[in-house]
């Protein structure tokens, strides 16, 4: 948000109500998300000390009239065309009040033990807990992309039960009514070159699924290559970026965007390109907020929408209560009056007789709707709005549910409401003559609602237990089996940190060991560890193949099993290389059939480390010669056999830890999502992108792998070892 070029003086409460029109400026406005509000005095350093003086009332008239003026010269200067808002197949976003992205490793999307889509569960949690969506974006690509070569396109290919699967869920969401958003980011180009352009490519997905919109991942406004790639195919679709639209022409394509970070201040902002186009939808997102009131009063002010995410990468941010029953009751009001809520004669700052509260006026034919937000922390009630009153008008009270009868004075209706701390209101009136389909019964449910006042909803925020998956003890070996490498029992001091790029030191992040109280990204332990055998090196393709042949193992879901063998056996030379493209289920398998188990993530950190907290296996300062070369390709290069850098063994003679391979430890699970902790990086390195999958080389990080279905699982970069508990 850019102030005007010319400060003005702050409002006090003495200043007349009439006041000499204010250069506001607009012209300069370009870039920006929120228009500069009302009576602010912009430049002035101690705002926040003097924002009970600002008078919006007095000023908001003036404001408005320059907006307006502003408003026309801006869209001619772009060249606005409104035509895709008149789009009947496009109209849908103009409703699109509740959209959410959504992790496709959410185990209320997929139940990974049954092997199906769980759709219905997904929405009736949603429905339950804040009244459901009316759009999602189903997201399949990060954080794991980049773990091997596998672009964008490969993982929505690698869904269980591939594309056709993907459709199936697109089908049960448009059962219920929800529309589907598929996303695309211009990231990814250090991964497999899929050799056609990115709209392309993903125009082709959309279509054979039936998706009805594309999300533009960092996009500042998608492209129109997207857009007119999906209707040269018969598949329209709403385009949405996630950043600010930059490029502002993009507003004539894009009919639908997120917001961002609306700044929190006493005076709500006004969305710009809703501002520049009342049916342009914005789904505003604020992925890490914890109390999301203020997010809930801009959307209501502004008659938008809200991107309801909280499955972020992994992390469980789930609406307070509290947040969730405002987002339930402002939808339904909104979903209530959509036409009213995209009316081009939208005002902000409609004058209202209380201090801190704030309205905007949406007016349609014969009626008018007003929602107000309550930017105080106490109570409001009493006389709250002064409106233009005709013989025959009636008001509701929509918060409340119920009618209201008006204090008249001369044209003026004077109307009282009672509005909670930081609470919301919202006032219909209606012509004499003009009704309103269902609005008896939409009545009835608010009034339900109101019933239970929502201070009475906890506020609190808390994070969600995991639970390790219990891995069951061997039997008992006095000494080493073949292959195997003999760890003494002693101290250890386990100390490691998640390598995850987002999400800061927020607590629920990364995973919550058996000894914490909580998730969260770095962990540090002094242990008393038991002796246990470990593999010399991760276990190879040809002893993966003498466990086949043995046990006539095949997965339930072979899609990617062993993808990179060669009519059912390791390629020619391969045999001595670690087994990839196997699932922790696979590897789990060749475990019990040896008589072994995976290593808890300490045990093998402990059997890399040793005694000493060294960052490597062969001590503190990196060798390029213990670990076989950095792979910067877009396309994956074999691995090194496993014995091929005996210089990179640990104190206690283990090999080929990292840089060759990621390796499989623990899984840890929590309500929502499932995650293995994989160790000893890999020699894959895409380019291009800080957002791939990051390498943990050092001995004290770890990477956390979202689990879905083996199908999406199973990577080209991913082995593993085995232990055998000692006697």
């Amino acid at each position: 948000m850019t102030a005007p070029e010319t400060p003005t003086p702050p409002f006090h409460e003495d200043t007349p109500r009439h006041v000499p029109k204010t250069e506001y400026k607009f012209s300069h406005v370009t870039t920006q998300r929120y228009l500069p509000t009302p009576g602010k005095a912009p430049g002035w350093p101690f705002a926040e000390i003097g924002h009970w003086k600002i008078d919006v009332n007095a000023t908001s008239a003036d404001w408005i009239a320059e907006l307006r003026d502003w408003r026309r010269e801006h869209l001619a200067r772009i060249g606005f065309d409104d035509a895709n808002y008149r789009r009947p197949e496009l109209q849908w976003a103009q409703r699109n009040f509740v959209h959410a992205q959504m992790m496709c490793e959410d185990r209320y999307f997929y139940d990974p033990v049954e092997g199906k889509y769980t759709v219905d569960r997904y929405l009736d949690d949603l429905e339950e807990r804040f009244g459901g969506l009316d759009s999602v974006l189903i997201w399949y690509v990060y954080p794991n992309i980049g773990i091997d070569d596998r672009n964008q396109f490969d993982m929505a290919a690698d869904l269980p039960g591939g594309l056709d699967g993907l459709k199936s869920a697109v089908d049960d969401f448009h059962r219920r009514g929800v529309r589907v958003f598929l996303p695309t980011m211009p990231w990814d180009h250090g991964s497999r070159d899929q050799g056609e352009p990115d709209w392309k490519a993903v125009a082709k997905i959309v279509k054979h699924v039936g998706a009805d919109g594309i999300n533009g991942d960092t996009y500042n406004g998608v492209p129109r290559a997207f857009f007119d790639a999906c209707d040269a195919l018969g598949q329209p679709v709403v385009v949405q970026p996630e950043s600010t639209i930059s490029a502002e022409e993009h507003l004539i394509w894009n009919v639908q965007s997120w917001g961002k970070k609306a700044p929190n201040e006493v005076i709500p902002p006004v969305a710009k390109f809703k501002w520049l186009e009342p049916r342009h939808m914005i789904n505003y997102e604020n992925r890490w907020g914890r109390d999301r009131n203020h997010d809930l009063q801009y959307i209501f002010f502004n008659g938008v929408g809200y991107n309801a995410w909280e499955n972020i990468w992994g992390l469980w941010n789930q609406f307070t209560p509290r947040d969730a029953e405002s987002l339930r009751r402002i939808a339904g009001i909104e979903r209530q009056f959509a036409p009213l809520m995209v009316s081009r004669d939208w005002t902000p700052y409609f004058p209202t007789l209380q201090a801190g509260v704030f309205a905007s006026r949406f007016p349609g034919h014969g009626q008018v709707l007003w929602t107000l937000v309550n930017r105080n922390e106490y109570e409001v009630a009493g006389e709250s709005l002064s409106v233009p009153h005709a013989e025959g008008r009636r008001y509701f009270d929509l918060w409340q549910g119920g009618e209201v009868q008006p204090l008249l004075q001369g044209d003026q209706a004077i109307i009282e409401m009672d509005l909670e701390g930081r609470g919301f209101g919202a006032l219909l009136a209606l012509d004499a003559g003009t009704s309103v389909e269902g609005l008896d019964a939409f009545l009835a449910r608010m009034a339900e609602l109101a019933r239970v006042p929502l201070h009475t909803f906890s506020r609190r925020w808390q994070a969600i237990p995991q639970q390790i998956t219990e891995m069951a003890a061997t039997a008992p070996s006095a000494q080493a089996p073949e292959g195997m490498v003999s760890i003494p029992a002693g101290e250890f001091l386990f100390v490691v940190g998640g390598i995850e790029i987002e999400g800061q030191t927020w607590e629920g992040l990364d995973v919550q060991y058996p000894w914490e109280n909580s998730a969260r990204r770095q962990h540090r332990r002094r242990m008393q560890m038991k002796a246990f055998h470990i593999d010399r090196h991760p276990v190879t393709n040809a002893q993966f193949k003498r466990f086949l042949d043995a046990s006539g193992y095949a997965p339930r879901d072979a899609h990617n099993f062993l993808r990179d063998w060669d009519n059912g056996a390791p390629r020619a030379g391969w045999e001595n290389k670690p087994v990839t493209w196997v699932a922790l289920e696979d590897a789990r398998a060749y475990a019990a059939w040896a008589g072994k188990r995976l290593p808890h993530e300490w045990e093998w950190q402990y059997a890399a480390q040793g005694t000493d907290g060294r960052l490597y296996p062969w001590g503190n300062d990196w060798r390029a010669d213990a670990v076989p070369p950095v792979n910067r390709e877009r396309f994956l290069l074999p691995p090194a056999d496993v014995d091929a850098h005996p210089q990179g063994a640990s104190p206690f003679g283990v090999e080929d830890l990292i840089g060759n391979v990621w390796q499989w430890t623990d899984e840890y699970a929590d309500e929502h999502t499932r995650a293995g902790i994989l160790r000893g990086g890999s020699a894959y390195q895409p380019q291009t992108s800080h957002w791939y999958f990051p390498q943990a080389y050092r001995l004290d990080q770890h990477g956390k792998y979202l689990l879905m279905a083996p199908s999406k699982d199973r990577s080209g970069m991913l082995g593993f070892r085995c232990v055998v508990d000692a006697e």
